[in-house]
């Protein structure tokens, strides 16, 4: 796996990831706030076809927008990252898909301890699903994602806001797509 914007502290080893952000970092493209920032850390290795990513993490969530989980990237200008992002004083499920213009959704997380996020690539759609025991997992989003020989896939953290924002991955892992359809 390789960076893209290493962050200044990070830690991997025995199925674990440990990321502290750097200084105002962030992935989003113009929408309602004019900017474009591609400076996030994303820790990502090359995937071909249809596949399933899954991680379970966990982070110290303080400051507006921190955020963790999963990202499909083909370019500055088409990816999709989903996680967990603080706003308005709690954590949510969140999700942004970008093809030149980022888009959010969310969904309030009500928990406190580790989470866990699949992102399932089926040809041209994407699924993300969360769950917080990691056996029962809900969808959070279905969205179109270009069907490219190649994309990146990895963990994505943020911290818009600040920096020093402390994350920690476990059991980063990609597979064959699980196809259960959308809902279990």
């Amino acid at each position: 796996m390789q960076w893209l914007n290493e962050p200044p502290v990070w830690q991997a080893g025995d199925g674990r990831l440990r990321v502290v952000t750097g200084l105002r970092t962030d992935f989003w493209r113009v929408t309602h706030y004019g900017f474009v920032r591609d400076n996030g850390h994303f820790y990502y290795q090359e995937q071909t076809g249809n596949f399933t990513a899954q991680v379970k993490f966990e982070a110290k969530y303080e400051s507006l927008y921190d955020q963790a989980g999963v990202m499909i990237r083909l370019d500055s200008a088409n990816w999709i990252k989903a996680g967990i992002e603080y706003t308005d004083g709690q954590t949510y499920f969140s999700a942004v898909v970008t093809r030149e213009f980022s888009d959010w959704s969310v969904v309030p997380a009500h928990s406190t301890g580790p989470v866990w996020l699949r992102l399932t690539k089926l040809q041209s759609a994407v699924k993300i699903q969360y769950s917080s025991d990691g056996l029962s997992f809900r969808l959070l989003r279905l969205a179109y994602f270009p069907d490219a020989r190649e994309a990146q896939v990895g963990l994505m953290c943020c911290s818009p806001e600040r920096e020093g924002f402390e994350v920690e991955f476990h059991d980063f892992q990609i597979g064959p797509p699980i196809d259960q359809g959308l809902h279990e």
